[in-house]
């Protein structure tokens, strides 16, 4: 198994290579580098124009995976990512068109355009990593995630995600306009420096899939959290699930999903060992998007952040939780 610090180096040097054409949010790098560490989907929900797209492709190539994107409409059909059998006449047999989802990373571009048969296609890849059609099963090759896209304020002509599917995503992700003068000023030159409109064609593979999956195992066997941070994370996610203005709290799967990427932000940061800390960083976007506010309090605009953070205000952190 590779070393921690090893493994700390080469993530340093891959979040740096992607900073370079996705200027200005470094924090929204790590953040999917951590949940790709773990084969966790992202939704990005934000404003079109921010670069998701040239993140998605920027990952792969400098993970070494296979990259594919697919445009979400509304008459795409499961068939179009699944793929499908053909007769072969010359044959005498069935021939498997793979579809698209036989990927490492799946950009799923405005997700919420396909209609909720089309986005049912994905549920058993997002969270099984497998596909069925027409009655086979296939494993889909490590890694895999997707990360989909979806603009928050266009109704017209889109389907909101359903809850099962919103629980399938490992973070809920908002990019944000760039935070100073400086930022915009930097992604006006970086565009002039590619000479391109997309700077990922010239990027070059830091690491191979093998290396990128001995990472994600790194952080599955070596990375340690106690009992008492697993008591924090319960504790969390109950306090959030009993708020009077919830209908529907963060699931089990939710707690998992805020263990699992905790444990990836301690490699990110050099440890082998979680810390409050980890767990705090990753709460609001791991578990918001899996709370249903009641239709009273959503008027008001009360979000899931809101109540999340106000859970997070009100659960005691453990005094002792650390290294082995």
């Amino acid at each position: 198994m590779m070393e921690i610090k090893e493994a700390f180096e080469t993530l340093e040097e891959i979040v740096d290579r992607i900073s370079r054409v996705y200027i200005g949010n470094e924090v929204v790098v790590r953040k999917t580098l951590a949940a790709a560490l773990v084969n966790g989907n992202v939704l990005f929900e934000d404003y079109p124009g921010l670069g998701k797209t040239l993140l998605a492709k920027a990952f792969g190539k400098v993970l070494g995976l296979k990259y594919t994107r697919v445009q979400f409409t509304p008459d795409l059909l499961p068939a179009d990512i699944l793929g499908t059998k053909v007769w072969r006449q010359n044959l005498g047999t069935f021939e498997l068109i793979k579809g698209p989802i036989f990927t490492h990373v799946l950009l799923a571009d405005e997700i919420n355009r396909a209609p909720p048969k089309t986005q049912s296609a994905l549920l058993e890849a997002m969270e099984e990593k497998q596909v069925t059609i027409e009655g086979e099963t296939f494993t889909l090759e490590r890694p895999f995630f997707v990360i989909a896209t979806q603009n928050p304020i266009e109704f017209e002509g889109t389907y909101p995600l359903p809850e099962a599917q919103l629980d399938r995503f490992l973070l809920r992700l908002r990019v944000g306009y760039p935070k100073s003068l400086e930022d915009e000023v930097a992604i006006l030159e970086a565009r002039l420096s590619w000479r391109r409109d997309d700077p990922t064609v010239d990027m070059e593979a830091l690491i191979d899939r093998e290396t990128f999956v001995g990472m994600q195992d790194l952080v599955e066997e070596g990375i340690f959290i106690s009992r008492d941070l697993l008591k924090y994370i319960a504790e969390l996610i109950r306090n959030a699930r009993a708020d009077e203005r919830v209908e529907a709290g963060p699931s089990p799967r939710g707690g998992i999903a805020l263990m699992k990427v905790a444990k990836a932000n301690a490699l990110l940061e050099g440890r082998d060992f979680v810390l409050p800390d980890d767990v705090k960083a990753y709460a609001v976007d791991a578990l918001a998007h899996r709370i249903v506010v009641k239709p009273e309090y959503a008027f008001e605009g009360i979000s899931g952040e809101e109540i999340v953070r106000e859970a997070l205000e009100k659960t005691p952190v453990p005094k002792e939780a650390g290294e082995k």
